[in-house]
């Protein structure tokens, strides 16, 4: 369910840094982190999310998102943006 919805988003932002810079613009509907990836990175992007009151998804693989992106490596987060 989770990956679906993230493959039929408009617009999405992949990776900590630009997930992390999104969110902190407000420009995101909800937050995708995988399980899988490395605490130490996913921590700061869960804490910005609880702070700007953003929902946060977690998902089993990063491998499994990072194709649900469109890509072909593994995303550790990634974001819907909001349509404007």
């Amino acid at each position: 369910m989770s990956y679906e919805k993230v493959e039929r988003a408009k617009e999405l932002t992949i990776g900590i840094k630009q997930t992390m810079k999104a969110i902190a613009n407000d420009q995101v509907e909800e937050v995708y982190i995988s399980r899988d990836a490395d605490q130490r990175l996913t921590q700061k992007v869960q804490l910005l999310c609880k702070e700007k009151g953003v929902p946060v998804i977690y998902v089993d693989s990063m491998n499994r998102l990072g194709k649900a992106c469109g890509i072909e490596v593994g995303a550790a987060a990634a974001a819907i943006k909001k349509t404007v």
